[in-house]
C-alpha cells in the first residue's frame, strides 16, 4: 500500500513538472514578438543590436534633420544629445511629431539606420516620454519644460 502512494505522488510531481515546463514554453513563444527592449542613441552607437531584432529608440528629434522625401518616407536623426542616429519612417506622422521634441520609435537597424515602423510623439507641451525623460536626467542635460507640473 505504501509504495502504491509513493509512486502516485510520484507520478503527480512528474506530471506537475511537465505542465510547468509546458506552460512555460507557451507563454515564452507567445512573448517572443511582443517584447520590445528600449535603447538610447548613444546604446545603439556603441553596439548595434541584430537586425532581426525588434525594439524601441527614444529621445529628442535633432534638429535640421527632418527631411521628407517622397511619398510618406520621411528620415530624421534621433539623439541623446551624445550620439545620433539616423531613422527613416514610412506613414503617417502624429500631429505633434516635431524637430526638438521628444519620441520613442519602434522598429529595427538596417545598414545603420533604424527603420521604424510605429512612432510614438509627445501628447502636450509639458510631456515627454519617461524612459526620454531618464536617459536625459542620466546625462545631466534634463530640463523640465516651464509650467511642467508633477515632473520626477
Amino acid at each position: 500500500m505504501k509504495s502504491l502512494k509513493k509512486k502516485r505522488r510520484i507520478q503527480i510531481i512528474v506530471v506537475a513538472a511537465v505542465a510547468l515546463v509546458l506552460s512555460t514554453a507557451l507563454v515564452g513563444y507567445a512573448f517572443r514578438g511582443g517584447i520590445n527592449f528600449y535603447r538610447t542613441p548613444t546604446q545603439v552607437a556603441e553596439k548595434a543590436p541584430p537586425s532581426f531584432e525588434i525594439f524601441r529608440i527614444g529621445g529628442l528629434v535633432k534638429k535640421g534633420t527632418l527631411v521628407r522625401g517622397d511619398g510618406k518616407t520621411i528620415t530624421f536623426d534621433v539623439t541623446d544629445t551624445k550620439s545620433a542616429i539616423p531613422v527613416r519612417f514610412t506613414g503617417v506622422l502624429p500631429d505633434l511629431f516635431s524637430e526638438g521634441s521628444g519620441m520613442i520609435a519602434t522598429g529595427h537597424m538596417e545598414h545603420g539606420t533604424f527603420i521604424a515602423r510605429e512612432i510614438l510623439a509627445k501628447h502636450d507641451a509639458t510631456y515627454m516620454p519617461k524612459e526620454v525623460i531618464d536617459t536625459l536626467k542620466a546625462q545631466g542635460v534634463y530640463e523640465p519644460p516651464k509650467g511642467a507640473q508633477g515632473s520626477s
